[in-house]
């Protein structure tokens, strides 16, 4: 067996010429891991799905904080190694010092140890945090306008994959940035240097490109006339403070259209990109019948990577007091989809009668006034079920989102009866898919192991096809 090793660039520049269908391929593939993660299609008990949470260490001397993210799937094992610096909120941290960006490396391991690759973490990490991110993004019904915080390798990323997968529909491309740095004038290079045919291909040659810095006489009016016209917000910043005022999104203006606010740049309970007042109305319930615009349904959902990490590192999360029953893991979204998917293909394929007596039994089964949102008023969870570790899951009861199962990720559990689920379907998974197509929805993402494990082995098998990296023989 041999050891493939990628670089950075190499790294770079196999994933920038990635077709519309290679992407959609890494897609799935993440996909079906955050699915058995979230749903435990697959048990620690058999060895092939465990998550521990990260470990970090912290330097005085450099200022750096290193983290260690292990992680095991059917696959084989992975451990990422990343050296940052800590957010200016920690108290460890010396502002004095220099800052330090990201980098670190993923290491990927056969099912029986063997090391099989070695890649530098810097594009791979932005790249598989964005494709998580682009889960969403397909399904949204119109991407015609991104506006996005931040001007670093995040950010560049949730841009070039939202132009690769949705690059036909859109039209605009506002950039947020504090001010016109080098990282700035960076991204602006590398997405105009992207060669035409590429542009071409994936529908976004004529794509306009704008950048917004607080120095501009007009910043206040234009972040409103930006962010009120998104339909998709990116968030790729280390911020301490909300990028943008709650009213902005939850006056009855701001509320005329859905969107999908995806935030990933904060990584610490001491950081926040959003504003707490968006977080708690994405968490209402739905008044049965109320609507602040015929287009916009009260209320949202809030979907995040991973539950754990969320409930202890993102800050605003924390910092709005949202509880597990107000939360959905991505890993269940994409289970929803394809139980939904398929039955709806079975329906199909049945007469018109039986299809009226299944939708007859099915509404009977549906919880009333159920909505979407996590309910403020259900039943409190738990204190000893507020926190998981990766073998355990936070209790749902009183949760309005009437998830067809809930979490299972315990040893001690088998897997999910996919079968009995598909019997119980309602038109609540209807509802919630139109809601993902067009709805308010907020995307939190702290970061998994899991997902530089299977974004690792997809880069090393397309770069072997490719004939890409050094390749050392010997390794058993």
């Amino acid at each position: 067996m041999s050891l493939t090793i990628l670089s950075d660039d190499q790294i770079s520049d196999l994933l920038e010429t990635l077709t519309q269908e290679e992407a959609r391929g890494f897609i799935d593939t993440l996909r079906n891991a955050l699915r058995e993660y979230s749903t435990g299609t697959q048990s620690i008990k058999d060895g092939t799905v465990h998550q521990p949470e990260r470990i970090s260490v912290h330097s005085n001397t450099t200022g750096a904080t290193t983290l260690f993210m292990p992680s095991i799937s059917s696959l084989g094992h992975a451990v990422k190694v990343v050296t940052l610096s800590a957010p200016s909120a920690d108290k460890l941290v010396d502002t004095a010092l220099p800052a330090i960006r990201p980098t670190g490396s993923v290491t990927l391991y056969s099912p029986q140890g063997s090391p099989i690759g070695f890649l530098h973490a810097k594009t791979l990490t932005a790249f598989r945090t964005a494709l998580a991110s682009s889960c969403l993004i397909v399904k949204r019904a119109s991407v015609r306008t991104l506006v996005v915080f931040g001007s670093g390798l995040q950010a560049y990323w949730h841009m070039r994959l939202a132009l690769m997968l949705r690059g036909d529909g859109i039209r605009h491309v506002y950039i947020i940035n504090k001010t016109f740095s080098e990282s700035a004038k960076e991204t602006f290079k590398k997405i105009h240097g992207i060669p035409q045919s590429i542009k071409q291909r994936e529908g976004w040659e004529q794509t306009e490109f704008g950048l917004l810095t607080p120095s501009y006489r007009e910043y206040d009016r234009l972040l409103k006339e930006h962010l009120r016209a998104a339909d998709v917000i990116y968030c790729c910043t280390p911020s301490t403070v909300d990028l943008f005022e709650a009213s902005i999104l939850t006056s009855h203006e701001g509320r005329r259209k859905g969107r999908l606010i995806i935030a990933i740049g904060s990584y610490t309970r001491y950081m926040r990109e959003l504003p707490r007042e968006l977080l708690l109305q994405a968490t209402k319930s739905k008044t049965s019948g109320h609507h602040f615009h015929k287009h916009a349904i009260e209320g949202g959902v809030i979907v995040v990577d991973t539950l754990d990490g969320a409930l202890k590192e993102a800050g605003e999360i924390i910092e709005a007091g949202l509880q597990p029953n107000q939360l959905v893991e991505l890993g269940e979204l994409v289970m929803i989809h394809r139980l939904a998917k398929e039955e709806e293909e079975s329906l199909m394929s049945q007469s018109s009668a039986e299809t009226s007596s299944i939708n007859e039994s099915t509404e009977s089964l549906a919880s009333p006034g159920s909505t979407l949102a996590g309910s403020e008023s259900g039943n409190s969870v738990p204190g000893n079920e507020s926190r998981r570790s990766s073998s355990r899951s936070p209790s749902r009861k009183g949760s309005s989102l009437s998830l067809p199962f809930h979490h299972r990720r315990s040893s001690s559990q088998g897997p999910v009866d996919e079968q009995r689920h598909k019997q119980h379907k309602s038109g609540h998974d209807h509802q919630l898919a139109r809601w993902l197509s067009v709805g308010n929805v907020i995307y939190k993402s702290v970061g998994l192991g899991l997902m530089d494990l299977v974004v690792g082995f997809e880069v090393v098998r397309l770069a072997q096809e490719r004939g890409l990296g050094s390749h050392v023989e010997g390794f058993s």
